[in-house]
Parts: structure tokens; sequence; C-alpha cells
């Protein structure tokens, strides 16, 4: 993987929301590797390049609001020449229960807006994508205040457990073995 995005939307009155749990994931990372992000305008967002084992990779959180979450990472991936299927989305998944964490390759992109955004501006949906389970409100016209707001105590906790799984997994992701990666997600203990 040469970029790994985490989705979000800026400012402290999204901070804590279930749309936000990309942006968790990149600041959860940032935290175990001891970085920081710096804002970049031309990538509109924040960013960092990192060197492990031998491996160059990007962390970017687009600053441009979910449903323009294309724009940030064309504007790096283009910069850099990094191909479709080097990079990885992290993003909330309302398909998957509250501390469920799925990793896939392509697929539909489940009506979740920044996913529409970013294939559309590649031009392509076969990127890898770390699905971070929020649950459902039950009713489609509840989805935007339900992700647009904080979840409970007891869901923060799941969402958390989420979080740290899908952390667990970076030594594989930044090697690019994704299939690694699955396996141990995937697989129940």
């Amino acid at each position: 993987m040469k970029l790994i995005v985490g989705l979000g939307n800026p400012g402290k009155e999204y901070a804590g929301t279930r749309h936000n749990a990309g942006f968790h994931w990149i600041d959860r990372l940032a935290e175990v590797l001891g970085i920081t992000l710096k804002s970049e305008a031309r990538f509109h967002g924040t960013c960092v390049r990192i060197q492990q084992n031998n491996q160059e990779c990007w962390l970017l959180q687009p600053q441009t609001y979910m449903n323009a979450s294309g724009r940030a990472v064309v504007a790096l991936s283009q910069f850099y020449k990094i191909h479709p299927d080097e990079i990885m989305i992290i993003h909330d998944e309302l398909d998957l229960l509250p501390g469920e964490i799925k990793l896939k390759k392509g697929g539909g992109l489940g009506g979740h807006n920044g996913l529409k955004d970013i294939a559309a501006k590649l031009g392509t949906q076969d990127f890898w994508r770390l699905r971070i389970g929020i649950g459902h409100p039950g009713e489609r016209s509840a989805v935007t205040g339900y992700v647009l707001h904080p979840p409970g105590k007891e869901e923060a906790q799941l969402i958390e457990q989420a979080v740290e799984k899908g952390l667990e997994t970076w030594p594989l992701i930044v090697q690019s073995d994704c299939q690694a990666a699955m396996l141990k997600l995937h697989t129940k203990t």
C-alpha cells in the first residue's frame, strides 16, 4: 500500500461522529507510530509520508468533507503516481455491526458518499477498503442523522475495539500483504 486514506469530516463538531471512523483510525495509527499529520493545501488534506520496513507510504485525511473526498485522494495519488490498487480507504460501514471490521478490494460502494466520490474521481472502484462497522439505524431516512452523531457509550467501545483490531493488521497492510490482513481480521478467535 502506498496511500492509506481515513475518511471523515473536518471540524470539531464532527470529531466523535460515526462518520469519522476513518479519521479516528488514522489518528490512532499516527499516535502508535509517534507521527503527526500536517496540513497540505495541494492535497486538500492533512497528510504525512512514512517509511516502514523499507516501504514508503502516505497517510491522508481529506479536509474536503466526506462528499468530496475524491479530490484529496486524486490530488495525492496522481502527484505521486499511486495506482488505485495501491490505495486503501478506511471508512465507516453501515452494513457491519459496531465492533466488526472487514477488509476487501473493489466491490459496491454501499451508498457511501465518500467512496462514491473517490470512485468517480479515480475512474474505478478497484481500491482496497478497510470497513469499520457502525451499524445501521434501521431506516434509510435516518442514515444522515445517524452517521453525523456520536455513538452511545457501548457502541463507541465496540467501534474502538474494531479500530484496535484493524491497527493490529498495520504491519501486514504496510507490506501490501492484504490477504494475510484479511485472514487476521476475518477469522473469529
